[in-house]
């Protein structure tokens, strides 16, 4: 065996990943899979960091007619396949628009900077234009020039006149690839100037996807389908696959083998621990492991969390400031039971249908959720998929109860330093800002927002709820992985009575856990809680055994 390969992480170039012998895990049975169906135009939506560019850059390496790409695919799945035939066959038109973010000038700059880097790289094609042509091409060269204007007039057809052109120069139909084609439209949703920007992408779109005799096949991708009726209305051969769809659904990300052999190769293994973390993503039925988490712990070694998903939480939180309660509510059950059932529409974009099932659709194609099964058209059982995603719900979570964030972090952070009192306050402040919607009324409702606060850090604690221990039911039994940090547990006491001493009823709580035996069996040591309530008035009274 050779030295061990680097990990090429963040690398997304295809091409760059071969020739300096990065570890690639073999993906190209995809460009077989899309050449074999044959679909005009392919739509695939999945999450950030799990492989979208780097399959885009595969396809347009195998295909593109310009390059020379028998050594970067030697070996691979493809060269097995009747479709080796068609490697570097084709004229291939490859955006992306992952750039196109910030403010309208600085999205229309990336988006026409996109574009130009392709008028470029194919300028061999506009040498030897008719007349007309030429002043076509002049003048939408000039427009793409000039990419400091904030409007993306002036390049409807850009699209369109470059693979007119290339397919003529070639004698070839173009393939066109599309990357994160939905960044545009999405951050024009959430910076306020959708309406100004979102005609000028559809037609620029429209007019290269729909009746354009000149292309062979194109595919895009994205998180979400979006301005509908304007880029794929029409399309007689769309094929549109989400999460839930089968086609293409081990192309993303790694499968249990792949992570397996990954892991096995660097000296690891795919236990339960790392299957806790990482796993649980299901599309169409296939288990998946987000590769960008994988690469991170194969290199870095340490099981943590490393999906950063700062992009789409942006964007469900604007969505969240749209829903109502009903939402809120199944949103709670989700954080505290683990699974919900609910109406999800991932084929929709929440901006331009908004409505709670396109919200739990914005979720799934986003990675926050997964789906366990499908019940009826439509209605799914979802889940949160692994302990890496759950943690990425904390900040969410924070925002959609509106408390400051951190204060779950500081809230167990205080209890794994046996700072009670500090754990206390920071308690007394989540009850003091939870909003409206959180009907605190009776005793199940503190201990239910409790236990989804405690399911939200599940790292070194075991959650346990009512289950019998000792001689009773304890309210939440958190039994500590670690010997470093105390067993708690909590019983939660609730009065309406404004005479009613809220210490006094604390330390019957308090009182409770030992007269039932609740310690029973935990070994070291156990810290014993008694919240009392009332509204948004707290008191504690505690113990250590």
């Amino acid at each position: 065996m050779g030295p061990v390969k680097d990990i090429a992480l963040g690398i997304q170039d295809y091409r760059k990943i071969r020739e300096y012998n990065y570890y690639y895990v073999d993906k190209t049975r995809m460009i077989s899979e899309f050449l074999r169906r044959g679909a005009e135009v392919t739509l695939i939506t999945r999450p950030r960091r799990f492989g979208k560019t780097l399959n885009m850059s595969m396809l347009a390496e195998f295909l593109d007619i310009t390059k020379s790409s028998e050594g970067i695919f030697e070996n691979t799945e493809i060269m097995q396949t009747c479709f080796a035939k068609e490697m570097n066959q084709y004229p291939v038109i490859f955006l992306s628009f992952k750039d196109a973010k910030g403010n309208r000038k600085l999205l229309v700059k990336q988006v026409k900077l996109a574009l130009l880097a392709e008028y470029q790289r194919f300028s061999c094609i506009f040498t030897h234009l008719p007349h007309i042509e030429q002043v076509i091409y002049e003048r939408t060269l000039q427009e793409l020039l000039d990419y400091n204007t904030g409007s993306l007039s002036g390049i409807d057809n850009a699209l369109y006149f470059l693979s007119k052109t290339a397919c003529n120069y070639y004698e070839r139909p173009v393939i066109l690839l599309i990357d994160e084609y939905d960044t545009p439209f999405l951050e024009a949703h959430i910076n306020g100037f959708y309406q100004e920007v979102h005609s000028e992408l559809a037609v620029m779109l429209s007019s290269a996807l729909k009746g354009n005799e000149y292309l062979h096949l194109s595919l895009l991708t994205g998180i979400q389908r979006v301005a509908k009726e304007n880029i794929f209305s029409g399309l007689n051969n769309l094929l549109v696959c989400t999460v839930k769809d089968p086609e293409f659904a081990d192309c993303f990300g790694f499968t249990t083998a792949e992570t397996e052999s990954l892991l096995h190769y660097y000296g690891l293994e795919l236990d339960d621990e790392v299957k806790a973390m990482y796993n649980g993503y299901s599309f169409s039925g296939v288990d998946i492991y987000n590769p960008w988490s994988v690469l991170n712990y194969a290199q870095r070694r340490i099981l943590e969390p490393y999906w950063v998903n700062t992009s789409e939480n942006k964007m469900i939180r604007s969505a969240m400031e749209q829903c109502d309660k009903l939402f809120f509510r199944n949103y709670d059950k989700l954080i505290e039971t683990g699974t919900l059932t609910a109406s999800v529409q991932p084929e929709n974009s929440f901006y331009e249908m908004p409505g709670t099932s396109s919200l739990w659709g914005l979720l799934l194609n986003s990675g926050m959720i997964t789906i366990v099964k499908r019940l009826d058209p439509g209605y799914y059982q979802i889940r949160i998929p692994n302990k890496e995603v759950r943690s990425a719900f904390i900040g969410l979570t924070e925002y959609a109860l509106q408390i400051q964030e951190g204060s779950f972090s500081n809230l167990f952070g205080a209890l794994r330093q046996n700072d009670v009192e500090s754990f206390i306050e920071q308690y007394r402040s989540i009850i003091e800002t939870l909003p409206s919607y959180h009907d605190l009324k009776d005793e199940n409702s503190y201990h239910m927002m409790m236990l989804g606060i405690c399911i939200m850090l599940p790292g070194d604690y075991d959650i346990n709820s009512n289950r019998e221990w000792g001689e009773g039911r304890s309210d939440i039994l958190l039994r500590s992985r670690k010997e470093v940090y105390p067993h708690v547990i909590m019983e939660f006491k609730y009065t309406k009575d404004e005479s009613c001493d809220l210490k006094c009823l604390a330390a019957k709580a308090l009182e409770q856990i030992d007269r039932r035996h609740y310690t029973f069996g935990l070994e070291g040591s156990v810290l014993c809680i008694g919240l009392a309530h009332r509204g948004k008035s707290v008191e504690a009274m505690w113990e250590m055994k």
